[in-house]
């Protein structure tokens, strides 16, 4: 994912920052508790394509 792109882009919910996980393929949102993926290079910034972050994820 390009750098200037990611910094653009907030969570869709809280409007916060977002962590880029490259191994995995996601945005986080530690404030909204989800992590978005991405497909094919493009951010699903949809809450219902979004998947809970654990609580060992949030610590990390």
């Amino acid at each position: 994912m390009d750098k200037k792109h990611l910094d653009l882009l907030v969570c869709p919910l809280t409007k916060g920052a977002l962590e880029y996980h490259a191994s995995r393929q996601e945005l986080w949102s530690r404030q909204a508790k989800l992590a978005f993926p991405i497909r094919d290079g493009i951010p699903i910034m949809l809450e219902n394509e979004a998947r809970p972050l654990t609580e060992e994820e949030l610590h990390a």
